[in-house]
């Protein structure tokens, strides 16, 4: 099988660390946010995956393809758009790469989605429904904020019927998840021009009852911005705690552990600390002694000093925060930012952003 990812935004809500880091490659539970998506998509049998990216084509970019496409055996592939062309233009650029002489359908995720990512079952509900395209859609408490999926009520076998953008009045409480499994006819309704496919291509699908969509198990959420980053962090630091508890943190000495923690074994965290509940640190970070974590993300390299605390924010990679500071409030850190003693640092309005100058 094969999979696309969308890949082209220019990571503007994930500034300032897109300024150092291409978005897909931003570091998520200490891995790059698009290796939670290609290991699920290799446990799904996917043995080749297209990156689909804007005209920008950073080397970090292929560095990466270089090292996982060893590391996990499988093809990684780019297909570069010239301009922009929405998100179904991409997959009629990506044609060739994507059609297989077996018919078999392909993969589409956006690459923002962090979730379970039940791709197997996904087969199986695509294959048992005959449909030309199944989307996964998950249910959320505010359907008014999104575009919401409308199923037909006298349809056991979830056919959508249409999508109504941010409705005013409840219609449904399934919005899409950016999870798709297509099949190469649905190729033959994309023009290589800017298009959308939610907009654009789903709905005639609908009309000709051939689009099916299947509920998502678990949690879901798209960490394209800081706010929504941290709260994706805290779900899957829970369902790792629920299915794989030995890669979160234990409690040990004199430091303290509350809730989930996950820390890469080459961290050193001093004495006397508080960490937790939902905080992830990163390689090579050196925590000292009487530090306050909870709620946010500390990236490699990061040394965070004594007695400071540091809450509901993320930190860049190799910054530096000094004793006694605060950094609070969905502050974002960029890389290599110096935090200076008893400073404080927190949100007002808007998240605030901090860059190295």
């Amino acid at each position: 099988m094969k999979a696309l990812i969308l890949v082209g935004g220019f990571g503007t809500r994930l500034r300032p660390l897109t300024f150092s880091m291409p978005k897909p490659l931003v570091d998520f539970g200490n891995k790059p946010m698009i290796l939670h998506q290609i290991e699920a998509l290799k446990a799904a049998g996917v043995t080749e995956v297209v990156l689909a990216i804007n005209h920008q084509q950073p080397e970090v970019m292929l560095n990466f393809v270089e090292e996982y496409e060893k590391k996990l055996e499988m093809k990684i592939t780019f297909s570069q758009e010239t301009e922009p062309l929405g998100t179904a233009g991409p997959l009629a650029l990506a044609r060739d790469k994507l059609i297989h002489e077996s018919g078999k359908p392909f993969f589409v995720l956006n690459s923002d989605v962090i979730c379970e990512y039940p791709l197997l079952e996904m087969i199986e509900f695509h294959k048992n429904h005959g449909a030309e395209a199944s989307i996964m859609v998950t249910k959320v408490d505010d359907p008014s904020k999104y575009g919401v999926v409308v199923m037909e009520e006298a349809s056991e076998a979830a056919r959508v019927e249409s999508f109504v953008e941010k409705p005013k009045y409840f219609v449904g409480d399934k919005i899409n998840a950016g999870i798709y499994l297509l099949n190469p006819s649905v190729l033959d309704r994309i023009e290589l021009r800017r298009t959308s496919i939610e907009k654009e291509i789903f709905p005639k699908i609908a009309s000709e009852k051939k689009l099916y969509a299947m509920v998502l198990p678990g949690f879901w959420m798209d960490i394209g911005q800081p706010k929504d980053y941290l709260t994706g962090q805290r779900m899957y630091l829970n369902y790792l705690r629920k299915n794989a508890p030995g890669e979160l943190l234990a409690s040990s000495g004199d430091d303290v552990v509350i809730g989930n923690v996950m820390a890469d074994e080459t961290a050193v965290i001093g004495e006397r600390c508080l960490i937790g509940p939902d905080v992830v640190i990163g390689a090579g970070c050196v925590i000292e002694s009487g530090v306050r974590l909870f709620g946010c993300t500390v990236m490699r390299g990061v040394r965070i000093k004594e007695h400071a605390c540091v809450s509901d924010s993320i930190v860049g990679w190799d910054s530096t925060v000094g004793s006694w500071a605060r950094v609070a409030d969905v502050t974002v850190l960029g890389k290599d930012v110096q935090v200076a003693d008893a400073e404080v640092i927190q949100m007002s309005a808007k998240p605030e952003i901090i860059q190295k100058v």
